[in-house]
Formats: structure tokens, C-alpha cells, sequence
């Protein structure tokens, strides 16, 4: 979906920002598309974030007649005991607290359980969301390790044709964003509670964000192993990437050509 936004001139800002080779030098710089100056709304993204992520959420209910299917009647009074519906042989069944009666509250399939979020707000939470990721500040609010005071690193597009791990951990290491991905290596911790028993024993933080321009270029098979890294084209972007958790501010890299792709999806005009 191409979304237009106008923005008044006194909010604009014209970001220049460097473009680095593989070994880490300046190739030039590159102006970003005006998605970048757009404020950050904390609010709206966080909405949209909850909203992908109840979306997820499975609907769960039970069989309305669970814990019913039995023939106990009440006994009545002048028993000496409680007037719940009994077997002949005195157990109590049906009630909710007796052993396998139903239960009093049980969840329901039209249970009300995704947020619901219009098409331009999420548009809207995407473009916010981007614009925090050129933020210095935001981004090591988030917890990541910044040494760059023009943000997000773009690269050429040679980026996109590395095919093995320990060439991206060289050019990762030149561009000086290894440590953030040993910082995301060193928070991976298992999981308390059940959830480790249910294929999620592991967790860990967030740490680089690849943006590039193809779903299928080689980079992914370099990167898709290393701690906390994700790899996702514009057309797969979503609140997710860039802002895990509600929170925005992600360290991110960007090719050339994601970051044309990235202009054009999401235009902004001024008046």
C-alpha cells in the first residue's frame, strides 16, 4: 500500500547521512526520504505493535456442555448436606467446584482478544517507527550500542551478495555493530515458566535490523544465524521489526536499494 503524508515545512528535516562500504569506509552519502523526519509517535506504535501481536493469538474456548454431562439432581433439604446436583450415590457432579463438574468462567471463542488497528494508522506507526531508528538518542534508550551520531547505517548494495557468516561478522565488525550482537548473545537466558516446554526455551534480546532490498538475497543465509539479527525486505516490514516489544528505536542497517524501495512505498509531501 503507498501511503502519502504531508508534513507542514517547519517539521521537516533533511537528514544527510553517510554510505559505508563493506570495509567499513565512506562511499559517499545519501539524503533520506522525508519518512525519516516524521515524529515519533510512542503511542501509535505501540498501539500497532499490540495489535500484530494479539494477531497472532489463537481463539481458545470450550465445549459447552464440558462438566455437564452427568445426571445428578439435587437432593434437596432436611439432608444435612449442601444442595448441589448428586448421583445416587451421593458425589456431587455438574457444580463448579466439585471434581469434574464445569467450569464457572470459562474462556470462549468469541472472546474479544485482538486489537484491531485501521490500515493508515499502521502505515502511520511503520513510517514513526523508521524515524525513530535515525534517532541516535532513541536507539541507545532501546539499549543498543551506538558509535554513530548519523543514523541508520546505510550500505551499499554489495551488502546484499555476502552468502557466508564469517564475512557479514567482518563487515558487522567494520562498521563497528559486532558489539551490540555480542551484547544480544550475552542476554540469551532460558525462559521461566512453562513456555520453555512449549518450543520457546530460550530467550534473548534484540539486536541489529537488516533491511534489504530482496526476500531472497544470499545475505539472509549470512545473517539469519547470529544472535538477536533479523533480515526483512520493505514489502515484509512490519511494527515487529522495528520497534520488538512496543518500543521503538532499533539498530538498523539499510541498502541503497531498501532505502529507494523504502521512499517510494511510504511518500511524504510537504506544503
Amino acid at each position: 500500500m503507498s501511503l502519502k503524508i504531508i508534513l507542514p515545512p517547519d517539521m521537516v528535516e533533511v537528514k544527510q547521512v553517510p554510505v559505508y562500504n563493506l570495509d567499513g569506509s565512506i562511499a559517499g552519502s545519501v539524503q533520506l526520504p522525508l519518512i525519516f523526519s516524521y515524529p515519533v509517535r510512542k503511542d501509535l506504535i505501540r498501539r500497532a505493535f499490540i495489535s500484530a501481536f494479539t494477531g497472532r493469538l489463537q481463539p481458545k474456548g470450550r465445549d459447552p456442555l464440558a462438566g455437564k454431562r452427568r445426571t445428578g439432581e439435587s437432593w434437596g433439604i432436611n439432608y444435612g448436606l449442601a444442595r448441589v446436583p448428586r448421583l445416587d450415590n451421593g458425589r456431587a457432579v455438574i457444580a463448579p467446584m466439585t471434581r469434574g463438574g464445569r467450569l464457572a468462567h470459562p474462556p470462549r471463542v468469541n472472546e474479544k482478544i485482538r486489537e484491531l488497528i485501521n490500515k493508515k494508522e499502521k502505515a502511520l506507526a511503520i513510517i514513526s517507527a523508521l524515524a525513530a531508528t535515525s534517532n541516535p538518542a532513541i536507539v541507545r534508550m532501546r539499549g543498543h550500542i551506538v558509535n554513530y551520531e548519523a543514523l541508520p547505517v546505510i550500505i551499499t548494495d554489495e551488502f546484499e551478495d555476502l552468502t557466508i557468516t564469517s564475512e557479514a561478522k567482518k563487515v558487522l565488525k567494520a562498521l563497528k555493530l559486532w558489539d551490540d550482537i555480542v551484547r544480544a548473545g550475552e542476554s540469551i537466558r532460558i525462559r521461566a515458566g512453562k513456555g520453555k516446554m512449549r518450543g520457546r526455551k530460550y530467550k534473548g534480546s534484540k539486536s541489529v535490523l537488516a533491511i534489504i532490498s530482496n526476500k531472497d538475497a544470499k545475505v539472509i543465509k549470512a545473517l539469519r544465524n547470529l544472535p538477536g539479527v533479523d533480515v526483512v525486505s520493505p514489502d515484509m516490514l512490519n511494527i515487529k521489526h522495528l520497534a520488538p516489544g512496543g518500543v521503538p528505536g532499533r539498530l538498523t542497517i539499510i541498502t541503497l536499494k531498501a532505502l529507494d524501495i523504502l521512499g517510494k512505498k511510504y511518500e511524504v509531501l510537504t506544503f
